[in-house]
């Protein structure tokens, strides 16, 4: 089978080693989105049986969404993968699909949100695009605001309210159908972002692996992240769903995209 990766870091741990998996017998190919020309129609088809959207870039999603024109299929869709980039639009439509989603308001800039006044803290102001290095910040008053609007006022952004939790994140991945979670200090806490920890399944509280596959569903992704607070009793909040995380550290997550990835070649050919 050809697989093709569209990612600027084919060294990242978890492509290598799926990489490695594949090599005995499969031809693995790396497309680096910025430097890609959009693919051209040709006669004989796609260039690889499978494409695997690591990359979520405009140029990467665009470089997808040429190569399915041609009739190539991509891991996730360009759609699936553009729809998780736009926190506004991923809010509506979890909620809509009836996702415990945290509530999401959007502002133009950080500026106009600082232009209300009597902010009710605390609050966590995110960027509405989601990108590596974002801005992700919890907001106690207006005084903290008016600093952090200061520091970046043209960013667009959202505001979810601050949920009360024991001040880790619930890493869940999902590749293929199998789960994967570990714990990781939030940043929003006092001390700062943390380690990541080990986290089994079985620990995970009833309903949880269900919700995350449900999560999956509703965005049409078979490689993704759902990060969710527990809120004891007042159940989980899913405050952000990641195409195509980086899955670090997890046995046998090489082996589930490695999978998933000679599944997608095998189902076009039949």
């Amino acid at each position: 089978m050809r697989i093709g990766l569209i990612t600027s870091d084919p060294g990242h741990p978890l492509l290598a080693a799926t990489t490695a998996l594949l090599a005995d017998g499969h031809t693995v190919r790396t497309l680096d989105p910025r430097t890609a020309p959009a693919p051209a129609p040709e006669p004989s088809g796609p260039v690889a049986d499978v494409y695997l959207l690591k990359a979520r870039t405009p140029r990467a999603i665009s470089l997808a969404r040429a190569l399915e024109e041609r009739g190539a299929r991509v891991v996730n869709s360009a759609a699936a993968t553009e729809l998780c980039q736009d926190r506004t639009v991923m809010a509506e439509h979890a909620r809509r699909a009836g996702l415990p989603f945290a509530a999401t308001r959007t502002y133009s800039t950080l500026a106009r949100l600082a232009e209300e006044p009597g902010l009710r803290g605390p609050v966590v102001v995110k960027s509405r695009h989601s990108r590596k290095h974002d801005l992700v910040a919890r907001v106690d008053d207006d005084a903290g605001l008016r600093a952090l609007a200061a520091a970046h006022p043209h960013e667009p952004v959202v505001v979810q309210q601050f949920a009360p939790n024991d001040g880790w994140d619930r890493k869940l991945w999902v590749i293929g159908g199998r789960i994967f979670a570990a714990l990781r200090r939030s940043e929003l806490s006092p001390e700062g972002r943390g380690p990541t920890l080990p986290l089994a399944l079985d620990s995970l509280p009833s309903g949880w692996a269900t919700l995350v596959r449900q999560a999956g569903e509703v965005f049409a992704l078979d490689v993704y992240g759902v990060d969710i607070l527990d809120r004891g009793q007042d159940g989980p909040l899913i405050v952000d769903v990641n195409a195509f995380p980086g899955v670090r550290a997890q046995p046998g997550a090489p082996q589930a995209l490695a999978a998933l990835a000679l599944s997608n070649a095998g189902a076009r050919h039949t």
